[in-house]
């Protein structure tokens, strides 16, 4: 069976010795990156610390009805991976091919012959191979037949659970992204490019950017202070994810960004969520409106008065990626 080239997103393709962690990698956790801690420990002794990836979820080429929404675009996961250590990056194109390969057959042919792992760094939750067949067991069997040793790292546990990104995106999902920002260790990003709207922000006072183009899962409706950064620019934000059912309308992810005039149609701009403030609802008039968003505003600028400092005006989740080269 001929599988694809690898693509290498980080790092040489070249035949080093290497200490390998396999893995989808969205959102780039504290359970991700307890791997990736273990993952350096093991390369003390000269191999390479790389991360074995794929270029889409698995699960949507094997069960397209299941495959989750994304936590993290390529360019940001890329970026978070190599903060955390990994010295190389590679993705494996997942398709039938790679599907229907076996627990033995992928560490042969993949972490072995193409990759030359001496060490795998894995969770006791990992499985691999054709159906989910392979698990931390098998691979440690096979790893001692074909000459692989395995490191297995206990799971990271959070309020008596292990943090995952299903954890991540039930938190989202219920607008609780302070509890995403406790599983993620940062907070949740949005980025995308300001398009124009309909203008009624500005009518009311607030004028907003209406951020379009997203790669990866917004939290719940509702309104949300925010951290807002574009061209080495950071401002606070209040941002509304909704419908606008005040005046009807489709859902919509704007920021309204405080102490800022700036002309920002077409630039690309990175949302962090902090806390949600409240659920939309519906107003009387434009008037109710006003004085709620006036609220909101304030409950932000207050919101992110000391934390706005900490966070850097560059990455991490940058805005875009170098090609990668295959292999």
């Amino acid at each position: 069976m001929t599988l694809g080239p690898l693509m290498w997103l980080a790092g040489t393709p070249d035949d080093a010795a290497r200490a390998v962690t396999v893995g989808v990698f969205d959102g780039v956790h504290l359970g991700h990156r307890a791997l990736l801690q273990r993952l350096r420990e093991e390369s003390v002794a000269g191999l390479v610390p790389t991360v074995l990836t794929f270029d889409r979820h698995p699960l949507s080429v094997v069960a397209p009805e299941r495959a989750p929404e994304r936590l993290t675009a390529d360019a940001c996961r890329l970026d978070l991976l190599r903060q955390a250590g990994a010295a190389a990056v590679v993705a494996l194109p997942f398709d039938a091919k790679v599907a229907a390969l076996g627990p033995e057959a992928f560490v042969r042919d993949v972490l072995l012959a193409r990759l030359h792992a001496r060490v795998a760094v894995v969770s006791s939750a990992f499985r691999f191979g054709a159906g989910g067949r392979g698990d931390s067991a098998a691979l440690q069997r096979i790893g001692r037949e074909l000459g692989l040793e395995v490191r297995e790292v206990p799971p990271l546990m959070l309020d008596g659970r292990r943090v995952s990104s299903t954890r991540v995106r039930q938190a989202l999902r219920t607008g609780d992204v302070e509890r995403a920002t406790r599983l993620l260790g940062r907070h949740h990003v949005l980025d995308g490019v300001v398009e124009r709207g309909v203008g009624r922000g500005r009518e009311l006072g607030f004028p907003t950017a209406n951020l379009g183009g997203l790669e990866v899962l917004a939290p719940a409706e509702g309104i949300y202070a925010a951290w807002a950064r574009w061209a080495g620019e950071l401002r606070a934000a209040a941002v509304f994810v909704g419908r606008r059912l005040t005046f009807e309308g489709d859902r919509t992810v704007e920021a309204h960004l405080l102490d800022t005039d700036a002309e920002l149609y077409g630039a690309r701009l990175t949302l962090g969520f902090v806390r949600r403030l409240r659920d939309d609802r519906r107003f009387a008039g434009k008037r109710e409106l006003a004085a709620q968003i006036a609220d909101d505003v304030q409950t932000t600028r207050t919101t992110l008065a000391a934390l706005l400092s900490t966070i850097p005006t560059a990455a991490p989740c940058c805005h875009g990626s170098a090609g990668p080269s295959t292999r």
